[in-house]
């Protein structure tokens, strides 16, 4: 096959520009596949309504008619002839062909059918005749400077040559299947003809990225599973004393969860565990548990946090845990004093630090650790794959903890985490009491500032939640400083109010959050900077603005907020669209409930962003629609890992690709 410099058309501009959108060689640009397929069909226009869409091919009938205006732009008029019948055509901006357009030229027209004027408002114009047939016609995602038409051209240049192309499915399994071969699936993908035979091709290209990446997940639980970790002789009497002395029960599930990342660090294995739980379960206690276990075998315990926030929060919560216990805890974010920093870099180094809190400071290269023996880190999906691998590398063989407050359907996340073992927490502790969820127009303002008044006379706290920091010309939203400027209107002469958002310095922010942590501050107005892990337990109404822009999952995070001790909360949503999707939101609090409606609803995108290995973000597969051919291939990568075939010669591209692609662990 050509190279991509080679083809006709693509000079250092063009190349530059198909290297924006991920094309580096010939491999990528026939394996960039179509986003969305236009199906052109003749319409028959005396079955047309007013302003439906029109395709339709004829004859132009006249010169056109062209008007330009003072701003460079322009509308033609002609009259066209489809054989049936005679209408006008308008087209704006497309000047520049009307020395093409002579009476006789034939033409088929898609656009918009303007039934009362006998008009067609045309978007696009062909130079040739549809006639009875059907055409499939690929779009691609385009950048400025390069269309759809111009990538589907280059692409035809390289299937016109013959295509050499691996199928990273095993020939058993295309046989098994029935798969088409790769090579004529991606000459089908760019060149359909019939439908049939384009669900064909696609199901053999979707079935190869999910069975390579089911493989990938597969390989890495292997090697996991291979992998000799520290060895630690503690008895489980420790803990139990420990829980024994906590000013609070464990739910069941915690206890179950304690138990499990017990069993995983006295075993000679390695833990690999993700814990997830819904907001407010109660997650933390178990990772300082988990760190109290590390601790008592002798070894250091790092956990990393996405924001300074979090991490002066877990600090905090680490110290109050730990006061009765000889454990030295120590807090590591970005903006420190050098000498501060310097001072833990030595106590890490020389093994005087047991716990390290922190953000992603805790990986930069002059943090040397003396022995580390657990990485958790919280929120997990906020760091990337190398963010990840690198606080691991910080250690020998260090034992793993993910935690996640964003609950996935157990069926999905047993698939994608494949890799890992899964702790789930769903019961909530004694006590808590379910946040009511009320949806208000934007014309119930009163209700919602009559609750907020309720509530802050007995002496609790509100969050109010704008999706915007500035003023937007283009989106008509509520912002931080117009909601600060309602609300003082409101609430300034009895009450105090503060604002956050992510735009502050981190000092700021501390200094905000410590205000509204003590009471110093009543109504906190703010962006989703506090949406993960502000634990606040005297606030029992969060108010969230043009609720409509958030996904639910996202709605339920910031819902967390409050409800976080046994004082009854409130969520309020206020939007003017979109009310039977929110609506969910006010039938249940279950953070896994929630979140099966937002992947129904949203897809895989939102929910599965968070771990992408590279390869996650399929060219053809969804993980929503496609998931009953991802079990199936699920299936049988594992079949293929187990059997002789994995190690056969003939499949030992397979096997290099896995082996090289695989930079998770």
């Amino acid at each position: 096959m050509k190279e991509l410099n080679e083809l006709k058309g693509v000079g250092p501009k063009t190349l530059n520009l198909l290297n924006k959108l991920g094309i580096d060689d010939n491999i990528d640009l026939v394996t960039y596949y179509p986003f969305r397929y236009e199906v052109l069909k003749r319409s028959d226009i005396y079955q047309l309504n007013q302003d439906d869409k029109i395709i339709i091919d004829g004859v132009v009938e006249n010169i056109p008619s062209l008007f330009r205006f003072k701003n460079k732009k322009d509308v033609m008029n002609f009259h066209f002839n489809t054989g049936e019948i005679l209408v006008k055509v308008t087209i704006y901006n497309r000047g520049f062909l009307k020395s093409k357009l002579n009476p006789g030229t034939n033409l088929t027209i898609i656009g918009k059918y303007d039934k009362l004027h006998n008009t067609i408002i045309a978007n696009d114009l062909r130079f040739e005749l549809l006639g009875e047939e059907i055409k499939i016609e690929p779009i691609y995602h385009s950048t400025y400077g390069l269309s759809s038409k111009q990538i589907g051209a280059y692409i035809n240049q390289l299937l016109d040559e013959e295509l050499v192309v691996k199928s990273y499915v095993p020939d058993y399994l295309i046989d098994k299947y029935k798969f088409i071969s790769k090579e004529e699936s991606i000459k089908i993908i760019h060149r359909p003809t019939e439908q049939n035979k384009l669900k064909q091709a696609i199901n053999h290209l979707k079935y190869e990225e999910l069975f390579m990446f089911m493989l990938k997940m597969n390989n890495l639980k292997e090697n996991k599973n291979n992998k000799i970790g520290l060895k630690r002789n503690i008895s489980f009497d420790k803990v139990t004393e420990f829980i024994k002395e906590l000013s609070f029960k464990l739910t069941k599930d915690q206890e179950i969860s304690v138990k499990e990342i017990y069993d995983d660090l006295i075993s000679s294995k390695r833990m690999n565990r993700l814990l997830q739980g819904d907001v407010g379960s109660g997650k933390t206690v178990v990772s300082m548990i988990a760190m109290y276990l590390n601790y008592l075998s002798g070894y250091q315990s790092a956990l990393m946090v996405p924001t300074e926030i979090l991490a002066n929060q877990h600090f905090i919560n680490a110290l109050e845990l730990f006061k009765s216990y000889d454990l030295k805890i120590e807090l590591l974010k970005g903006k420190m004093k050098v000498t501060e920093k310097k001072q833990i870099y030595e106590g890490l180094e020389n093994g005087e630090i047991d716990i390290i809190i922190g953000t992603h400071a805790l990986i930069q290269e002059e943090v040397k650790y003396y022995n580390l023996g657990l990485v958790i880190t919280d929120e997990q999906h906020r760091f990337g794959v190398n963010q990840r691998s690198n606080l691991k590398n910080k250690g020998i063989t260090p034992d793993v903890l993910y935690m996640s407050a964003t609950p996935i359907p157990r069926t999905y996340a047993l698939t994608l985490y494949g890799d890992m073992d899964i702790s789930n927490i769903k019961t909530m502790p004694e006590g808590r009491k379910e946040v009511i969820t009320y949806l208000k127009h934007n014309d119930e303002i009163k209700d919602v500032l009559n609750l907020m008044y309720q509530e802050l006379k007995n002496n609790h706290q509100v969050y109010v939640i704008a999706p915007l920091i500035e003023e937007s010309d283009k989106i008509d939203l509520e912002n931080v400083y117009e909601l600060e400027n309602k609300m003082k209107k409101a609430f300034g002469k009895l009450y105090s109010i503060g604002v956050l958002h992510g735009k502050m310095t981190n000092q700021e922010k501390g200094s905000i959050m410590n205000d509204f942590r003590n009471n110093k501050i009543q109504i906190l107005i703010s962006t989703t900077v506090i949406e993960v892990g502000v634990d606040v337990e005297n606030a029992t109404v969060m108010v969230i603005f043009d609720s409509y822009r958030f996904g639910l999952s996202a709605l339920h995070q910031l819902r967390g907020r409050v409800g976080r001790s046994h004082l009854q909360s409130y969520c309020v949503l206020i939007s003017n669209q979109d009310a039977e999707r929110l609506k969910v939101l006010t039938k249940t609090n279950d953070g896994f409930k929630v979140s099966e409606e937002d992947f129904r609803l949203r897809g895989s995108g939102d929910l599965f962003g968070v771990r992408q290995s590279g390869e996650m973000a399929f060219k053809m597969a969804d993980i929503k629609q496609d998931f009953k051919m991802l079990l199936k291939a699920k299936e049988d990568s594992l079949e293929f890992i187990k059997s002789h075939n994995y190690h056969e010669p003939h499949y030992k591209f397979i096997k290099d690709r896995i082996e090289t692609t695989n930079n998770l662990d």
